[in-house]
């Protein structure tokens, strides 16, 4: 948690986006943490909380955005190609893609508490084809609320806590 501190420290709200939008993508970032930790770092007055969660909710929405167009242009034939080799056979795709099309839109908005799902929603939407504008929409209103979710907590009670 260190380097995401200093990374913070030197880079502000910019490492904040770009954490997050990367951690969406897949890369090991610690999202929860993260937002807890630009929660409590709110609550003493080294970054101002609006911005905070604005910029929270901005780098999610790009991560989701990219991971979206990612799963649209080449989703299904790395799944049909590489699938196997993480328990992701044929048949199991089609049932899940059959379960994101009944439920996809509750899934995007649900997937931001579920870590890990966050990550696959995306790339799932894309591979589904969800209409884009409505993707976005769910997007918007999930990653708003997760980030003032989890802003807040930190910010609340953060100051209990040491992060450094």
């Amino acid at each position: 948690m260190s380097w995401i501190t200093e990374l913070i420290s030197q880079y502000g709200y910019l490492a904040i986006f770009a954490l997050l939008a990367l951690g969406i993508l897949g890369l090991p970032v610690p999202d929860e943490a993260l937002m807890l930790l630009v929660g409590y770092l709110s609550s003493v007055m080294v970054l101002n909380f609006s911005l905070s969660v604005l910029i929270g909710c901005l780098g999610s929405i790009t991560g989701m955005i990219i991971s979206y167009s990612i799963g649209l242009r080449l989703g299904q034939p790395v799944v049909n190609k590489y699938g196997k080799w993480i328990g992701l056979t044929p048949k199991r795709f089609a049932r899940v893609k059959g379960w994101f099309s009944r439920f996809g839109i509750w899934t995007v908005l649900f997937a931001y508490f579920i870590p890990g799902v966050r990550h696959v929603a995306s790339y799932i939407s894309g591979i589904s084809a969800m209409p884009f504008k409505k993707y976005v929409l769910v997007s918007i209103t999930g990653a708003l609320t997760w980030s003032l979710l989890f802003v807040s907590i930190g910010y609340f009670i953060g100051s209990s806590f040491s992060f450094a």
